[in-house]
């Protein structure tokens, strides 16, 4: 018996010792999530291709690594009840021509493209004052663990998104 009880002894201590936590070098981060942001802009040509254009945007605070960052483009200017088409996005047009609108980001910013495969620079005024100039962009920031175990926000409309994610959209904020 005697030899018995310092092993019990032992083998409680060391129950106590490895269920210890030491979180002392952990960093609570705090960041104003979801949240919301426009973008009005006008496309800046590409100095070496006539069929590519971007916009880059800075966030005003580095994002975490596993955030999300969804893009959509206001379809309708000046409409009382805006349409937000998700990025990518496609358009076709006459003859078989194409022109995409896409994105992508890093912590620091997000940077918006437009590509054809056609010349942008000998469009007309129209054509440029829908597609490139005065555009509107609607940029939503969803950190990662509201995604976690459900459904991916990417595939969502923006209504959905912002339904989902409870996001006031009444405070959109300037990028």
């Amino acid at each position: 018996m005697k030899k018995f009880l310092p092993l019990l002894l032992i083998l409680i201590s060391s129950i106590f010792i490895f269920s210890c936590k030491d979180d002392d070098d952990d960093v609570q981060v705090q960041v104003e999530y979801p949240a919301v942001y426009d973008v009005n802009l006008n496309f800046i040509k590409d100095p070496e291709f006539n069929n590519l254009y971007h916009y880059t945007v800075e966030f005003n605070r580095a994002l975490l690594n596993q955030d999300i960052v969804l893009v959509y483009r206001k379809n309708n200017p000046g409409a009382n009840s805006p349409i937000w088409e998700p990025l990518p996005k496609t358009y076709y047009f006459s003859g078989g021509s194409s022109m995409d609108y896409i994105f992508d980001f890093t912590t620091a910013d997000v940077q918006l493209t437009l590509d054809a495969d056609f010349d942008l620079t000998i469009q007309d005024g129209l054509f440029k004052s829908t597609y490139l100039n005065g555009q509107t962009f609607r940029v939503v920031l969803v950190p990662a663990v509201f995604g976690k175990n459900s459904v991916d926000p990417r595939t969502l409309s923006y209504e959905e998104v912002i339904a989902k994610y409870n996001i006031d959209d009444s405070k959109i904020g300037k990028l």
